[in-house]
């Protein structure tokens, strides 16, 4: 009864609210922006009073300013504001260096590289000085990448080697690689459609080949993190490790992100924080892989999955091409997609993956 409720107001929300109607009509901004037009891998400081920003891991952290100093050709400075942000890797426990949000002043980025940015998410490296979580942010950039060559419904990302400088410490300056992804207001619109604030989002508005597709997805690279309808526990907006977006009537596409916690980055951390929803799903490794989703995509897998044969080189090829990928990373990587293709090559292993593991 509950999740029915939660849904009604969900469409209620969504088929209501002016100001969604008003963005559905009103013409697209540009949205062909030069950050994500090219997978070069950038390279820019940032400088700033990082061991006063990494001191808040509230999810009302402080501003600080900064600066972005971009190494193109003569180096392009922008003056930014740096904050903390995430959830998991927010801790300091998990992440000494967590995630940031960088905030460009708009009208200093006009004819620049990141001409129509405004806040963006940069995912870090977690911890100086490691190689293993080096890969980790690769692998995640990956995952990413690998999304995008499914579907335009996918966040884009740009890979940079980054130094930090702390402006108000004697602290060395740290190089690593991160990555920026796209904001979720330009994704939306790049797709000809809107960024939805609502609650949860009701199932018969989600359009049916995507939403098989994110399953198919998400069981791909072993991520059980994830919901497309519902938020967080101690959030108020749709959806779990999925951002909504769509038309107010519908379809609604959810588009994932957060991939940490995936068997195909497998952190260090990742069995030791998400132990208990594993067992609760009879899984015993953050490596093993669960269908999480809806029994009603069932017409639609076979679509999906040769969408996936079809594919499987390209994706390969990203991972074969990436430089600084270990190849022991590498060949670990390319032996867990290939148990994945061995699955839905398989009548009987598909049906016990995919129809009998499904959710109602």
């Amino acid at each position: 009864m509950i999740h029915h409720v939660a849904c009604l107001v969900a469409a209620v929300v969504l088929h209501a609210s002016p100001s969604l109607a008003q963005q559905a009509e009103a013409p697209r901004a540009v949205t062909d922006m030069p950050l994500f037009s090219s997978h070069n891998v950038l390279t820019f400081t940032i400088k700033a009073p990082l061991k006063q920003i990494m001191k808040q891991r509230g999810q009302q952290s402080e501003e600080f300013p900064g600066v972005l100093a971009l190494a193109q050709g003569d180096t392009i400075s922008f003056n930014i504001k740096v904050r903390t942000r995430g959830k998991t890797r927010l801790e300091k426990t998990v992440c000494p260096f967590p995630p940031l949000r960088l905030n460009f002043q708009k009208n200093s980025v006009a004819a620049t590289l990141f001409e129509g940015q405004d806040k963006l998410k940069l995912v870090t490296h977690c911890k100086d000085n490691s190689e293993v979580y080096q890969q980790y942010v690769l692998l995640e950039y990956l995952a990413y990448r690998t999304y995008n060559v499914l579907t335009d419904f996918s966040f884009r990302v740009r890979l940079a080697r980054i130094t930090y400088e702390d402006t108000e410490s004697d602290r060395a300056p740290v190089t690593a690689y991160g990555f920026l992804i796209e904001d979720k207001d330009i994704l939306a619109a790049r797709n000809g459609v809107d960024f939805l604030e609502v609650l949860n989002v009701p199932i018969n508005l989600v359009e049916v080949d995507h939403l098989a597709l994110i399953g198919v997805f998400e069981y791909f690279i072993g991520n059980t993190d994830w919901s497309a309808f519902r938020p967080e526990p101690d959030k108020d907006e749709c959806c779990h490790n999925t951002k909504p977006i769509g038309l107010p009537g519908g379809p609604v596409y959810s588009v994932p992100y957060d991939f940490d916690l995936s068997g195909l980055v497998n952190t260090r951390y990742a069995y030791r924080l998400y132990k208990v929803n594993l067992e609760m799903m009879g899984l015993h490794s953050i490596r093993e892989r669960l269908y999480r989703g809806l029994c009603r995509s069932h017409p639609e897998l076979p679509s999906v999955f040769a969408l996936f044969n079809e594919k499987r080189e390209e994706i390969y090829d990203l991972y074969r091409r990436q430089h600084d990928l270990g190849e022991k990373v590498l060949k670990k990587t390319l032996k867990y997609f290939d148990a994945f293709y061995k699955v839905i090559h398989d009548e009987a292993k598909t049906r016990q993956a995919f129809r009998d593991g499904c959710r109602g």
